[in-house]
């Protein structure tokens, strides 16, 4: 018994299409990274800490200060919330993320171009 397969339903269509196309060029892996260095778009300080008051319990981390002022809080709430995989909300004027994660909401904070990140209690 041999291996190949002795009718194949796609060679009367290769034949009938004929050579294909070449595709489209391979895009480098981070396209978006390296069109633009990463610059610090936003000035101001911000302020990132851990609570836990008045929250039954629970650790939030705040990010809060006059970097964040004038800026889209939702949208920047909404991209935290999926970088990170976790909570992510606007609550007076300042980032709420769920759990005790202030090095990680630092590092993302400073990667999306603030300036002056400051860790707080």
């Amino acid at each position: 018994m041999s291996d190949k397969p002795t009718n194949n339903p796609f060679a009367a269509l290769r034949d009938k299409l004929g050579p294909l196309p070449p595709g489209p060029a391979a895009a480098p892996a981070n396209a978006r990274d390296a069109e633009k260095p990463k610059e610090k778009r936003y000035s101001g300080r911000v302020t990132v800490r851990r609570e836990r008051s008045g929250r039954g319990g629970k650790a939030v981390t705040l990010a809060e200060g006059p970097g964040l002022s004038g800026h889209p809080l939702e949208k920047l709430a909404k991209e935290l919330a999926r970088s990170l995989g976790t909570g992510a909300r606007v609550e007076n004027n300042a980032l709420v993320v769920q759990g005790d994660q202030p090095d990680r909401v630092v590092a993302w904070l400073t990667e999306h171009g603030f300036a002056e990140v400051q860790r707080g209690n």
